[in-house]
């Protein structure tokens, strides 16, 4: 589902809706495709991602500006790079 077929709403009006009669569950809507045993079989169970860590990281100017001059995201670049090298050092 795209965020074009969503739309959000404030428990308000999420609240208002349902005293209009806007909002209903239909029992006797099919359900959804089976997904047959083929996926089941490749199914796998994922852990949750931990919680990320606030952390104060002095960095030198030229790093930072490295990652920066990308634009928006670079902190997500520099937790990218910085987990391939943990992967790297971890598998060694």
């Amino acid at each position: 589902m795209s965020d074009d077929n969503m739309k959000k709403a404030s428990l308000a009006e999420i609240r208002e809706m349902k005293a209009r009669n806007e909002l209903f569950h239909d029992a006797d809507a099919p359900e959804g495709e089976s997904l047959g045993p083929d996926f089941w079989q490749k199914a796998m169970a994922v852990e949750p991602k931990q919680a990320p860590r606030s952390v104060h990281l002095k960095l030198d100017a030229d790093v930072f500006d490295f990652f920066k001059a990308k634009g928006k995201g670079h902190l997500t670049r520099m937790q990218d790079v910085l987990r391939a090298y943990a992967r790297a050092h971890r598998q060694s």
